[in-house]
């Protein structure tokens, strides 16, 4: 399996580390020709509007759509709010995913945070709570039409979906050593 990463800004190393630990062969995506021969698409967390500004500056932002519409893409953090179709703010949006997004609705990056979520696509014995890492974190406001929430906070807030071959957390599972949201979204390659 090849994986891309949009490498334009933030947290990419830390995603192509676990992707080779789990035996993929991952590339970084910095313009329209690295996303040829790719089996899905991974955006990182980061500051999303310096990442669309530069997906603009290099004319990303249609081969992205195009891409998204034939395979699985994932996006965390910054990359989820990328991908949503609505952030309340004027800003360089993919806009694929029927999703509305708060940015920074944790808080700024003091304000932090870990715990653990029950993630409800994970089965087969995989019981265990997922440590998530929240940082700058937006807040998943709403999933419409297709999109379903997969994982919630204690207080209900949501904070990872799932649209068809498409998937969006708010915080960083590349910052962890538990590499199953990595292994969910291989799982979505050829569905």
């Amino acid at each position: 399996m090849k994986i891309g990463v949009l490498a334009l800004q933030g947290a990419f190393i830390e995603h192509i580390k676990m992707l080779e630990g789990l035996g993929a062969t991952a590339v970084e995506v910095r313009l329209p020709e690295h996303l040829e021969g790719l089996d899905g698409l991974i955006i990182p967390g980061g500051e999303s509007t310096t990442i669309g500004k530069l997906a603009v500056m290099y004319d990303l932002m249609e081969p992205l759509r195009q891409f998204a519409m034939e395979h699985p893409v994932w996006g965390t953090c910054a990359g989820m709010i990328f991908m949503a179709k609505d952030v309340g703010a004027d800003q360089p949006l993919l806009g694929i995913m029927d999703i509305v997004v708060e940015r920074n609705a944790f808080g700024r990056q003091i304000d932090s945070f870990e715990t653990n979520l029950d993630v409800s696509v994970f089965k087969n014995g995989q019981g265990k709570p997922f440590p998530a890492v929240f940082i700058r974190a937006p807040k998943l406001v709403d999933a419409k039409g297709e999109a379903t929430v997969i994982a919630r906070l204690a207080d209900g807030t949501a904070v990872a979906a799932q649209q068809g071959q498409w998937l969006v957390t708010s915080f960083h599972p590349e910052l962890t050593g538990d590499d199953r949201f990595h292994r969910y979204f291989l799982g979505l390659i050829g569905k």
